[in-house]
């Protein structure tokens, strides 16, 4: 006991050094990614006896699944916003969205819930934190208030981001049938789901007073969600819930948000700095014009993922899949070259900036500033995808996860959705921490006799407060917003969300074991 107790607090040692780093010693988030790389490296080398080659491609691995998909998707994300921007597009957004209302609170459910969770259940990888939170921010908000409320937004639809990779890869790892699995998903986070628009709310508005008069509205952004992402896992499958969530309740706001206009309290009034003086409404041309770049992501994300089979197999199929680690030849790493959300949204953000009457050198010098600008952001990427695959393969991951199940027996239903949060926290993926972590959860469900949707599920949910406080979302939020060195007291702040998440689900997970759910 006393040996699995010394690994347990060893391979958490990355992880100890990383909060350490951020929140209590204030350092930049990819100074303390790159120590908790460093501290990970020897660890896994001395105490795991990995082999030098074996650590260093392992490393190498994180580094290229860092540069590919995510930070191309987060680069292409935020070259959209930026591009927006220049082109005086957004300018134009910015009048629309604030005529249909100018209260901040509404904006919020619309941009960070609505909006937020289609781009999470369409792409993933950061988008739906990058681009609600620049608009957001360009609207008007404080830069630290939007980037909180779209971390803490965020959380509830990574189960079922990026078109229901994470569960239909969890349900391929275990074997459990991907349409019940994500009807118990959806079952198990929808107390999470109502609660989030809530607290997203009161986060906007400073305390829960902000509720007033806007509770009707609030619920039922979150309430449209559960029924339509629980009534899509059933009859549609594991692939679209959240899409078909968000854009159900989009429209549901949308709808109750024009029904809703009139005086808004003056704590809760957005003044919008735009440059825009005419208050004359645009004409449909204008508008489509202005939305261009992100009407064609819906567009083309929809015409190239599974519901298309026609496209999304053909563009699927050109891909490369490699071996980078040598300590097997079966781990292996596939690069989907064109269907992949960071190359569909660069190709949408530079076709709606020549709508836009924007020019490819003006798009070059847009897309050169942006890539400046996230280069910290990069760096972090690189330094926490290479330290989270070290730790994978090392055995650290399977070290912490032992200990919890050989210590905890019947009570370990507690711990469950927390080791999918760490999960997320350490590699910023849902997908990851079910990759990680989902045999576990069978395994255990097995030894102490519980049903393995459950268990298996509970991974899932944990990956919720994981998201919210993973150093790779948070970054990618500073980076999209200009607070690129704030990371730690960010974290410090959503930490209380993300905290009293996990220990909801917790005792939620436990009580569903003892009724034998």
């Amino acid at each position: 006991m006393a040996e699995m107790l010394l690994m347990f607090v060893l391979a958490l040692m990355p992880i100890i050094w990383l909060v350490s780093a951020l929140c209590g010693l204030k350092m930049e988030a990819y100074k303390a990614s790159f120590g908790a790389f460093v501290v990970a490296a020897v660890l896994s080398m001395l105490v795991w006896h990995m082999a030098v080659v074996n650590m260093a491609t392992a490393a190498l691995e994180g580094v290229a699944m860092a540069i590919w998909p995510i930070v191309i998707v987060i680069i292409a994300a935020v070259f959209t916003y930026n591009l927006t921007v220049h082109t005086g597009a957004m300018e134009k957004i910015k009048g629309m969205l604030t005529s249909v209302s100018s209260d901040k609170r509404v904006l919020a459910l619309l941009i960070g819930w609505c909006f937020g969770g289609f781009l999470e259940g369409m792409a993933g990888f950061g988008t739906a934190v990058a681009i609600p939170a620049s608009m957001l921010m360009a609207l008007g908000f404080n830069p630290m208030l939007a980037i909180l409320s779209c971390l803490l937004a965020n959380g509830v639809p990574t189960m079922f981001g990026s078109i229901g990779i994470p569960t239909t890869t969890l349900a391929g790892i275990t074997g459990l049938d991907p349409v019940r699995l994500a009807v118990m998903q959806a079952l198990q986070v929808a107390p999470f789901v109502i609660v989030t628009p809530i607290l997203m709310v009161v986060m906007v508005g400073g305390g829960f007073k902000a509720l007033r008069g806007v509770l009707p509205i609030t619920l039922a952004s979150g309430i449209s969600v559960v029924v339509a992402e629980v009534a899509s896992a059933q009859f549609i499958g594991a692939d679209l819930p959240m899409v078909v969530a968000a854009v159900v309740s989009l429209l549901v706001t949308f709808a109750m948000a024009l029904g809703m206009r009139g005086e808004v309290p003056a704590e809760y009034a957005l003044e919008v700095k735009s440059d825009e003086k005419d208050d004359e409404p645009l004409g449909a041309a204008e508008a489509l014009n202005a939305w261009c770049p992100f009407i064609l992501i819906f567009v083309v994300l929809v015409l190239t993922s599974k519901l298309v089979p026609f496209i999304h197999e053909p563009l699927s199929a050109i891909k490369s899949t490699v071996n980078i680690y040598s300590g097997d030849p079966n781990a292996t790493l596939t690069f989907s070259w064109i269907n992949t959300p960071g190359v569909l949204i660069l190709i949408c953000g530079m076709a709606g900036g020549l709508v836009q009457g924007c020019s490819f050198p003006e798009m070059l010098k847009v897309l050169g500033a942006t890539v400046k600008q996230m280069s910290k952001t990069i760096l972090t990427m690189l330094s926490i995808l290479a330290c989270a695959k070290i730790m994978g393969y090392s055995g650290m991951i399977a070290s912490v996860a032992a200990f919890f199940v050989g210590t905890l027996g019947a009570f370990y239903p507690l711990i469950s959705p927390i080791l999918g949060g760490l999960g997320t926290f350490v590699t910023g993926s849902g997908t990851s921490s079910e990759v990680l972590f989902g045999a576990v959860q069978q395994q255990a469900a097995g030894s102490i006799n519980a049903d393995s949707y459950w268990l298996c599920a509970a991974n899932s949910l944990g990956v919720s407060a994981g998201k919210m406080i993973s150093p790779q979302n948070i970054a990618i939020g500073t980076a999209a917003c200009g607070l690129v060195g704030k990371d730690g007291e960010i974290m410090g702040k959503i930490s209380k969300y993300a905290f009293g998440f996990a220990a909801a689900m917790a005792v939620m997970v436990y009580v569903g074991v003892l009724l034998g759910l």
